[in-house]
């Protein structure tokens, strides 16, 4: 085996794992549901039945049960002398979709590819020759890449040299650098619940301890949790995505924005600022979360959102002296941005104004019609309508998100339960749903939820259950 998760983290990955059907298969399914989402990675050993039941409150018969119908399914082996252990997803589970018409995949929040770029690609091609002579990647970025992009943060009135600016290979590889070259085993970082858990996975990864923020899509920051947690837990570090915030869809005030930056500057931590989605303004039409130019302030930002989640390319902007260290580091993780990619980007940039507004109208079309879909056929639901962004932050009212999934995984809808944007738990009665596809999809996929809530509303998930079965 390669790793074993403890009852108690196996408890809190869970979250609200109980439906409506027998408790054994609703723990099964919470089991699927992780394995499915790679938060269990294979080869992990799973707790003692005994100690699983101790710390899920149930009998120890029932946790035999779930462990059984995960042999069955094959998302776990047990083996004499190490107890049950997970296997690797198979290639026809429904959590890894192929290119398929009758698939509706929404777990990830990218919006096609924007219309102009093949002609960009074609161009960058015909230069071809001369990028090939060169060595092929760089660890701080093309100059003329970099330039561009303090540019724009000028434009934004953000003073800016190409010297702050360190050119990645995306926005995760971007804060895998960050915490891996800022951040020690045990240090806290203030996060954001829910947040984006690619990124919370990176900070775990380095052994920091994180410490959640409450986020609400109209209330919007927990002030209160936030200072208390500045004063009390003195983070390291603190991540936020502060426009359009992923999963919520809210922007933060002047208000907000100068609570976290005053705190941060009280202790000494430093601001990472998420700015991914800051570019899918809808209809806001307004300017960005109102920070300043500060030398503890590092911003995240790439093209995967704006332009194409397949043109890896992102940035840092810090101060020289932190940009240096970054780059001093980085040869540990990857030796630069391909120079084709940086190329195609150096067209781009310029051009962002012009992209978001495009980008903008598409995005507006998805929300209104998910919008208008999920309150003509769940009156019964929270459902927000966020000014930009790529996703809603749907409450259902029920703890089923886990249950809700897994039933419309097998009806052929691909979906993210709440918790897995929860930073200490919870979320259970929460779902993220993503605008970025288009309107007839995501009013199928409206569709398929109303079906698959009914079922799990009515306890008849067993059916679904027994079709999952036969595709694992």
């Amino acid at each position: 085996m390669d790793s074993r998760i403890s009852a108690r983290a196996l408890a809190e990955a869970l979250g609200g794992w109980r439906g409506t059907g027998p408790a054994y298969e609703a723990l099964a399914d919470g089991v699927r549901l992780l394995c499915l989402d790679n938060r269990l990675a294979p080869a992990t050993a799973l707790p003692a039945e005994r100690e699983l039941a101790t710390a899920l409150s149930l009998s120890r018969t029932t946790v035999a049960a779930a462990y059984r119908s995960l042999r069955d399914t094959g998302h776990i082996e047990s083996l004499r002398g190490s107890g049950s252990v997970t296997l690797p997803v198979g290639r026809n589970d429904p959590g890894r979709y192929e290119a398929d018409d009758t698939i509706i995949d929404l777990q990830q929040a990218s919006p096609a590819a924007w219309p102009g770029l093949p002609a960009v690609v074609s161009e960058v091609a015909q230069d071809a020759p001369a990028l090939v002579a060169r060595i092929g990647y760089d660890v701080v970025g093309d100059p003329t890449l970099r330039s561009a992009i303090a540019e724009r943060y000028v434009r934004r009135g953000l003073p800016t040299d190409p010297d702050q600016i360190l050119v990645t290979t995306g926005a995760q590889s971007a804060i895998h650098l960050i915490a891996s070259i800022l951040l020690t085993r045990a240090d806290r970082v203030m996060i954001e619940t829910p947040t984006y858990p690619h990124a919370a996975d990176a900070f775990r990864r380095v052994g920091a301890r994180l410490v959640g923020v409450p986020v609400d899509p109209e209330r919007g920051w927990d002030l209160e949790r936030a200072a208390q947690t500045f004063a009390r837990a003195l983070p390291t570090l603190a991540y936020l995505m502060p426009d359009f915030h992923n999963p919520t869809g809210r922007t933060m005030t002047s208000l907000e924005a100068a609570t976290f930056v005053e705190g941060a500057r009280r202790v000494g931590s430093v601001l990472v600022l998420d700015e991914t989605t800051a570019e899918l303004d809808i209809d806001r039409r307004g300017t960005a979360a109102p920070f300043p130019d500060d030398d503890r302030i590092i911003r995240v930002a790439s093209l995967g959102k704006t332009v194409w989640g397949g043109l890896r390319v992102g940035w840092i902007r810090a101060a020289p002296d932190i940009i240096r260290r970054l780059a001093a580091g980085r040869p540990v993780h990857d030796l630069g941005t391909p120079e084709f990619e940086q190329a195609i980007a150096a067209r781009l940039v310029p051009r962002l104004d012009e992209i978001s507004v495009q980008r903008g109208d598409l995005l507006r079309a998805g929300r209104d019609s998910l919008v208008a879909a999920l309150r003509r056929t769940f009156p019964e639901w929270e459902v927000p309508q966020p000014s930009g962004g790529v996703s809603l932050w749907v409450g259902i009212g029920h703890p089923l998100s886990t249950p809700l999934v897994m039933n419309a995984r097998a009806r052929g809808l691909a979906l993210s339960a709440g918790s897995r944007f929860a930073v200490e738990g919870g979320h259970d009665r929460r779902l993220r749903l993503p605008f970025t596809a288009a309107p007839p999809t995501l009013e199928r996929a409206v569709d398929i939820l109303r079906t698959a809530w009914d079922d799990v509303r009515g306890g008849g998930s067993v059916a679904a259950r027994d079709e999952l079965s036969t595709v694992v």
